[in-house]
């Protein structure tokens, strides 16, 4: 394909259908696509072993990519989650009557045509569209190359079941995977409204430094557990090892675990048999490599610099061993995505300090950052987890899919 505009006015022109789309009936869509969905499982994961046979079994995006019969219906149920969920458009904000009869409201409205270029997961496929529907908006999706074929699967059927309701099916559609032509949906600023990217922090400044088209960057995830000296060791054992090995390939896993000297000794020996039972490599500073060392622990490397702000995507983390709250909120701001970060303690003050001071989208106290999640957080699904700090900030889910818009009610009123 030399051009992809015709597609994208073909989205510009579909936002009209689905903006006067009766919320009722965004709610039976959805509902029925849950059902198609599970209709043709089988489908979609011979699509998706189509994908998973190109990628080499050591890649940590094969787990991204999978999506097998459980993980499917999980798909399936959350549009199920986002039916019940409140159409976020179209509601009364705020309302006045000025002085010359003129009533002005403030309403939400669609924010028209979300271009989404993100890697690996298939599951966004089905996340974003659902949610753009829900809330009234069109959705250009520009998924990689290495989820092709489970991505074109799934969007035929999104695409089907749009047809079954009457709606255009340029409501949701698949881009070219080639990159040639990513440029110009970066600068389509005639027919997209904004540009979300969702994957690596290589992607997500490559579309920042490149588009024309206003961006809300979900960004990567270089996530932090500190240990602070009052914790119960125990209790910050089983959250730091959740927090790693869970789902390593996702935004919200632990990239560096902190640990107070004060309690290092004792911590990290607790710590080494949980996480070596799923073989993590631990790239340990000077401090807490002899420790792990004696401990015995096998997956053991020397941390360099790079080593920390680093994320890791994988069975891997870094280890470092600091002076107290100080050096671990110093060594968080320096290093920080400003995503999820956490601190297990005892001493409510120093947590209190660690909640206000940390800039991240979401901080944590005696919790595991796995949690930062928009089904998780009540929100339904999301498209990703806002890292910045203008229209939205942690998980971007149904609500923020809105602006908002002025609606001027008069009787022949002209301003002098």
């Amino acid at each position: 394909m030399e051009s992809i505009i015709p597609l994208l006015e073909q989205a510009q022109q579909a936002t009209s259908a689905i903006k006067t789309f009766p919320d009722q009936q965004k709610q039976q869509l959805l509902r029925r696509l849950g059902v198609y969905l599970q209709e043709h499982i089988h489908e979609i994961v011979s699509a998706n072993r189509q994908d998973l046979e190109r990628m080499p079994d050591t890649d940590p995006k094969k787990d991204r990519l999978l999506l097998n019969e459980t993980r499917i219906r999980q798909l399936a149920e959350s549009l199920t989650d986002i039916a019940k969920l409140p159409d976020p458009s179209n509601q009364l904000l705020s309302e006045k009557r000025l002085d010359n009869g003129l009533l002005v409201q403030k309403r939400t409205a669609p924010l028209g045509v979300v271009g989404v270029i993100y890697e690996s997961r298939p599951n966004v496929t089905v996340d974003v569209a659902a949610l753009c529907i829900r809330s009234g908006n069109v959705c250009v999706l520009r998924g990689g190359t290495d989820a092709f074929y489970t991505n074109t699967c799934l969007v035929a059927l999104i695409q089907d079941v749009l047809a079954e309701f009457k709606l255009p099916k340029a409501t949701v559609q698949l881009l070219p995977a080639d990159r040639n032509l990513v440029m110009e949906l970066l600068t389509a600023v005639k027919y997209v409204d904004i540009i979300i990217p969702r994957g690596s922090q290589q992607l997500i400044n490559f579309v920042r430094d490149n588009a024309r088209v206003p961006v809300i960057e979900t960004g990567a995830g270089v996530c932090h557990t500190y240990v602070e000296r009052t914790a119960d060791l125990q209790q910050a054992g089983i959250i730091v090892t959740n927090a790693k090995v869970t789902r390593p390939s996702v935004c919200n896993s632990l990239d560096t675990v902190l640990v107070d000297r004060a309690v290092a000794a004792d911590f990290l020996p607790l710590l080494a048999p949980s996480l070596q039972a799923y073989n993590v490599e631990i790239f340990a500073d000077e401090t807490a490599y002899p420790i792990l060392e004696k401990a015995g622990y096998p997956y053991l490397q020397h941390a360099t610099p790079e080593d920390f702000g680093r994320e890791f995507l994988d069975f891997k983390c870094s280890v470092k061993v600091v002076e107290g709250a100080d050096e671990a909120l110093s060594h968080i701001r320096h290093y920080s995505s400003k995503h999820s970060e956490a601190i297990i303690s005892a001493d409510a003050a120093i947590s209190e300090r660690f909640m206000n001071e940390v800039d991240a989208a979401a901080v944590y106290v005696n919790a595991s950052t796995r949690f930062t999640d928009g089904g998780v957080f009540g929100l339904g699904a999301e498209i990703g987890i806002s890292t910045q700090k203008l229209h939205a900030r942690g998980p971007f889910a149904l609500e923020k899919l809105v602006t908002e818009k002025w609606f001027v009610y008069g009787n022949g009123q002209v301003r002098n």
